[in-house]
């Protein structure tokens, strides 16, 4: 298994911590969340990585070097600009048949292992791992038929819903979609699937999973990582490294 990982994004929603700092790089516990991410991938027994660097790349690059930190072999990309969330991935040449492709931030126990195997079992071209949600509404929420009639009521509704958790499995065939140098982002390339009837299946997780995306999901995904630290940190495995390989943009 190999991992693609997005760590280029600018993290605008936690401003100001990531105006000189790169959001892989915030400290969730006493280390950065792309390390809880790479120790997580190295015990699900992740071969390599690669980390695709744009905005303070460099920091990125000095902190984690080779992967000899992590137990898991680095490598990266470089953006000259933005190309979103799935240009990145046209850089790279030499991606096997079947690979991970995540957020930088990503804070969840999910066992990337099953995930991946549950990709491979059901012959996907793309698997997005999903979160059930539910939002409460504070009022009184009406239902209604054409003629005005009322139909329901529901007095302060929890409303589910599924969201993406940033971790997806992908296909190599999927990047015929894709142009070189072309910003395309995954709602963008899954709706082209969709409507070229391409194959994509959701993964239903419900293991633990926050988004750290504005500074008081912050604060919750810090205590949530010392309450359940042995969960999100499993012990390592033996990790046997995956060499040789080079792609347009990137240094190893």
């Amino acid at each position: 298994m190999e991992a693609v990982i997005l760590a280029g994004g600018r993290g605008r929603r936690l401003s100001p911590y990531t105006i000189c700092f790169p959001k892989p790089l915030m400290p969730v516990g006493e280390m950065p969340i792309l390390e809880i991410v790479l120790r997580q991938l190295q015990a699900a027994g992740c071969l390599r990585a690669t980390l695709a660097v744009g905005h303070l790349a460099e920091l990125i690059t000095a902190y984690f070097g080779d992967g000899e930190r992590v137990g898991v072999p680095l490598r990266y990309s470089y953006e000259k600009e933005p190309l979103g969330t799935v240009g990145p991935l046209v850089l790279l040449e030499d991606l096997p048949e079947n690979f991970l492709v995540m957020n930088g931030d990503v804070l969840t126990t999910m066992k990337y292992d099953r995930f991946f195997q549950y990709h491979l079992e059901n012959d996907c071209e793309v698997t997005i791992a999903c979160h059930r949600c539910t939002t409460k509404v504070d009022l009184g929420v009406i239902h209604f038929d054409h003629m005005l009639e009322v139909t329901g009521y529901q007095e302060k509704p929890q409303i589910p819903y599924d969201v993406s958790m940033g971790v997806y499995a992908f296909n190599r065939s999927v990047l015929d979609l894709t142009e070189p140098g072309e910003h395309l982002d995954f709602p963008t390339l899954i709706q082209r699937m969709i409507a070229r009837g391409r194959k994509v299946k959701v993964f239903m997780c419900d293991a633990l999973w926050l988004d750290i995306g504005r500074v008081e999901d912050y604060a919750l995904a810090n205590g949530t990582f010392e309450e359940h630290r042995d969960l999100f940190l499993p012990p390592p495995v033996k990790c046997l490294a995956a060499g040789g390989a080079t792609g347009r943009g990137v240094q190893r």
